[in-house]
């Protein structure tokens, strides 16, 4: 896949955003949500292991540009060294950020209760046990925190929607990331598309001698499909469908949304078009092209 809006993010300085929080906060949705926009993600990563981790970083810095680790009430004694470890983290020239997740007590007994889970700490005894245990072992690093979140009255979705919104560094309506795949039906729909289109209603260019060896890349190739009232209805309902709806697939937990258009083959009509809707869309948000016969023939 060719991505047509990705950045270069050399010029960015490290960031190190460290979680940590109360079990049944929500800490692996957060992660989960960082990954998704581009972090290298640590999940539980034991604090003993932390300046390994920060070697690898600073020796790596073009790949590793943002990093997310998550620190729980697990680590025990190891929370002692937490301050030093921030420290240990700044001097590898790191902007560690600590985000802590909160939530209230009654709402994480009910969290626990509907997944049947028990409390890490006090796995023998009741929840709020192992709930005030975890908040006493933790209070040191809340009064750490850059940015405590109450998630008592957040579900997945909204939570995930404020990680991205703050560490994206930009609303997320219109960053709903969009992938465009062109396809032939004669070897099947991509697995992967949310939203297929059937494109073999218009006309064909197979069937033109001068085109044939062509693809819709192609501008000739382009301008007798689009040129077609009839292609140029279909792309129009496309587009409007798109530009309604693709922000109610992020509010719905999507982190990118698949369209993909198929003709016959999967060379000419779904090509062109999959590149029109490519130029038009991109100016609303990140698009990635992927024209899956051609790259198979390439």
């Amino acid at each position: 896949m060719v991505d047509a809006s990705q950045e270069n993010g050399s010029g960015r300085s490290s960031r190190l955003v460290v979680i940590s929080g109360i079990s049944g906060s929500g800490k692996t949705t957060a992660i989960r949500a960082l990954e998704d926009i581009g972090f290298f993600c640590v999940d539980n990563l034991p604090l003993v292991l932390l300046p390994g981790l920060l070697q690898v970083i600073e020796g790596d810095r073009g790949h590793l540009q943002q990093v997310a680790l998550v620190v729980d009430a697990r680590e025990g004694h190891f929370l002692d060294s937490f301050s030093q470890q921030m420290a240990a983290a700044r001097d590898h020239g790191l902007e560690p950020e600590l985000l802590f997740l909160d939530c209230d007590d009654r709402e994480l007994v009910r969290r626990y209760g509907e997944t049947r889970r028990r409390h890490p700490l006090f796995p023998q005894g009741p929840v709020s046990e192992g709930l005030r245990q975890e908040r006493q072992l933790l209070k040191p690093i809340v009064e750490m925190a850059d940015l405590v979140l109450d998630t008592t009255s957040l579900d997945p979705h909204q939570l995930r929607r404020i990680i991205q919104q703050r560490y994206l560094g930009g609303p997320m309506v219109e960053q709903l990331p969009l992938w465009l795949i062109s396809f032939g039906f004669k070897f099947g729909p991509p697995v992967q598309a949310h939203l297929v289109f059937d494109a073999r209603f218009l006309r064909n260019p197979h069937f033109v001698p001068e085109l044939r060896s062509l693809d819709g890349r192609d501008r000739r190739v382009a301008e007798y499909v689009l040129n077609d009232a009839r292609c140029r209805k279909f792309l129009d309902a496309i587009i409007d469908f798109v530009q309604q709806f693709r922000a109610d697939y992020l509010t719905e937990g999507k982190n990118h949304l698949a369209l993909a258009v198929g003709c016959t083959g999967g060379r000419h009509r779904s090509v062109a078009i999959i590149e029109e809707l490519a130029r038009v869309l991109a100016a609303q948000g990140p698009v990635t092209v992927y024209h899956r016969e051609l790259e198979v023939q390439e």
